[in-house]
């Protein structure tokens, strides 16, 4: 059982930076996929990022050169390097994971295992 656990949110001015950690654990031999959600109030859960076993990266085209997922696989965290926010990017933001690969990366449903997620605020 893979279990999640994000931190690094906060409260930030626009145009800041912000860098969120997931530390992962209860693995097995298998491979996986990773990602990174957000959810603002009222509005669905959504793909921010995801990195899969190959090391393939998807991202939001609202986040497109502004966020970077990296996965360390040596210390089992994953990141998310988040610049240039906006008040927009404001949410709580959950990583995910999946056994082996998706054809949906960005795609909520199609993940297992869930973090608790991390607030992320952004002040215009």
């Amino acid at each position: 059982q893979v279990q999640l656990m994000e931190s690094g949110g906060g409260s930030v001015q626009a145009g800041g930076s912000l860098r969120l950690s997931c530390a992962a654990s209860g693995y097995t031999h298998d491979t996986y996929s990773w990602g990174w959600f957000r959810q603002a109030p009222g509005k669905e859960r959504e793909g921010v990022a995801s990195i899969d076993a190959d090391d393939y990266r998807n991202y939001a085209d609202s986040v497109k050169g502004r966020f970077t997922i990296v996965k360390d696989n040596a210390k089992n965290t994953l990141s998310l390097q988040m610049n240039a926010l906006k008040p927009d990017d404001t949410a709580m933001y959950f990583c995910a994971a999946l056994r082996g690969w998706t054809l949906r990366p960005l795609s909520f449903l199609d993940y297992t295992y869930w973090g608790t997620g991390t607030q992320v605020t952004v002040s215009s």
